[in-house]
């Protein structure tokens, strides 16, 4: 059974220099335990999203993103908040909607942004994606793929196809 904290795991799995990452590094990046991460490992691995050396596998993980994800683990809204922007308030989607006075965001002490508070995947995630900007990129079109309309969850499903691809 994949746990939310899984996806994050994932999507910082995606990027290039990841194979060469230990688990306690991929701890660090993530604000984890090496022990949660090799534990989330294990469950991608398992559910065949990931192949035994962590190589994404990038049609079940599309798949998954795109069938699965807004159901198991459905975006959650905390009220309005102060935080960091993620789904369409957030690149790579923010340049493709006209400017959302109230973005989605994730609550955060250090956010700038004001807006509905969308409950982040993972506690640490909205800190980890704040050091990785390729990780915040996936994280956010994830939120969209999680908790956008239609027409938001289109977008973000076809970058995450493209960026899989």
């Amino acid at each position: 059974m994949l746990k939310p904290q899984d996806i994050v795991v994932l999507a910082r799995l995606t990027q290039p220099d990841s194979a060469r990452l230990t688990y306690p590094a991929l701890g660090v990046a993530l604000g984890m335990s090496a022990s949660e991460v090799h534990a989330a490992v294990r469950r991608a691995v398992a559910s065949g999203l990931l192949d035994k050396s962590r190589a994404p596998r990038n049609a079940a993980l599309l798949e998954f993103l795109v069938h699965g994800l807004k159901y198991i683990f459905p975006g959650e809204w905390k009220g309005v908040t102060r935080g960091i922007p993620t789904s369409v308030g957030a690149p790579p989607l923010r340049s493709k909607f006209a400017s959302n006075e109230s973005p989605p965001v994730w609550p955060h002490a250090n956010g700038a942004a004001r807006g509905e508070g969308l409950i982040p995947l993972y506690r640490s995630a909205p800190d980890a994606a704040l050091r990785d900007a390729n990780l915040y990129e996936w994280l956010a079109l994830i939120d969209a793929v999680r908790s956008g309309q239609a027409r938001e969850r289109q977008m973000a499903i076809a970058e995450l196809g493209r960026r899989l691809s």
